[in-house]
């Protein structure tokens, strides 16, 4: 499960930046947010599991 977290990390990463350089593809920022929003609910909903397992 890490290892999906960090390719979608990665993906929201690498396509803020394409996002940013090519006015043209614009909505690329968009999935980039969303993913890394994604991204971030997941490790936050894990980080919370394990922590309160403890």
């Amino acid at each position: 499960m890490n290892i999906l977290i960090a390719i979608i990390a990665i993906a929201a990463v690498v396509l803020l930046i394409t996002g940013g350089l090519v006015p043209t593809l614009n909505f690329l920022i968009w999935v980039a947010i969303a993913l890394a929003v994604i991204a971030v609910i997941v490790w936050l909903v894990r980080y919370l599991g394990n922590r309160s397992s403890v």
